[in-house]
């Protein structure tokens, strides 16, 4: 597996788009925490690099783990799961930005929710995609997704959108979110399982393969040895960071604790499932960060 140079393919984005759902506050700090969620612990590659890119700021994330996977189910319904999250991250955590950090709620509901959030609302297909696009050497390129992100034809149109030469090839991969959940990355079941999914891929050559799953980096190790290592592995956790702190810079609503004088950052991070699980595994995968999980409930659970 070939790791892709941060200065290469994981700069910063030149240019920050589709924000539409309301601007940040235009002072020189903004205390307000950075709001986001998945539907589990993938997305907590994102809160990872953002917490590593970002330092000082606040972060409140929310896995769904009570109702993951999000994947199998219909967009609609993934649609309603998406806003009902923002809002609460918005209206109960005042939060000034909500990242969603999942693949299949972005593809989903991330125009709605940035037409109707009140806050700016950044997605990981459109950064994901950009450093798919930067990083190829010849033009062929895959990625790898959940059956509804993969439905919906995001990655496509986004790719298509950047570079109509280049030749993109898609697999669903189901079962993987689920194996990632049970903290099962590197077993004989899940590389059985990766060499059958990711045989689409192999056999049309591609030298750049997106990890189109935030789950999907923490199964990096088994998809680097199938896929072999001349193909560059892309996430979009790190571009998605890079973009985000570039929407704070650009807007003055980035926090700085030294300045202000209100201490180090804090996290929140709250699951709608089982929290001990949560806290187990997900210290596992993020870190010392990840001191202790909430639980969180829905109106219609």
């Amino acid at each position: 597996m070939t790791e892709v140079p941060p200065s290469e393919a994981l700069r910063a984005p030149g240019e920050v788009r589709g924000l539409p759902g309301g601007g940040l506050a235009s002072r020189h700090m903004d205390d307000r925490p950075i709001g986001m969620f998945d539907s589990g612990f993938g997305g907590l590659t994102v809160a990872r690099a953002l917490i590593d890119l970002l330092p000082a700021e606040h972060v409140v994330y929310i896995g769904d783990t009570g109702r993951y996977p999000y994947g199998p189910r219909p967009l609609d319904e993934v649609r309603r799961f998406a806003g009902q999250i923002t809002r609460r991250l918005v209206d109960e955590h005042g939060v000034k930005l909500v990242i969603v950090a999942c693949n299949t709620a972005s593809a989903a509901a991330l125009e709605e929710l940035q037409q109707t959030s009140g806050v700016p609302v950044i997605g990981v297909i459109e950064p994901g995609a950009r450093s798919l696009v930067k990083a190829t050497r010849s033009g062929r390129v895959g990625v790898i997704g959940t059956v509804g992100t993969m439905a919906s034809g995001a990655y496509q149109r986004a790719v298509e959108a950047l570079d109509p030469t280049v030749e993109l090839t898609g697999a669903a991969c189901p079962g993987f979110v689920e194996f990632v959940e049970r903290g099962e990355t590197t077993s004989d079941q899940v590389h059985v399982l990766a060499e059958r999914l990711l045989a689409p891929l192999v056999e049309a050559k591609v030298d750049t393969l997106l990890l189109g799953c935030t789950h999907y980096p923490f199964l990096a190790r088994t998809i680097g040895e199938v896929m072999g290592r001349d193909v560059v592995l892309v996430s979009s956790a790190d571009e998605t960071a890079f973009e985000v702190r570039q929407l704070l810079l650009e807007g003055g609503g980035a926090r700085d604790a030294a300045a202000a004088g209100r201490g180090p950052a804090r996290h929140r991070w709250l699951s709608s499932g089982d929290v001990a699980w949560f806290d187990e595994l997900g210290r596992r995968l993020l870190g010392p960060e990840l001191a202790h999980a909430e639980p969180v409930a829905w109106d219609d659970a």
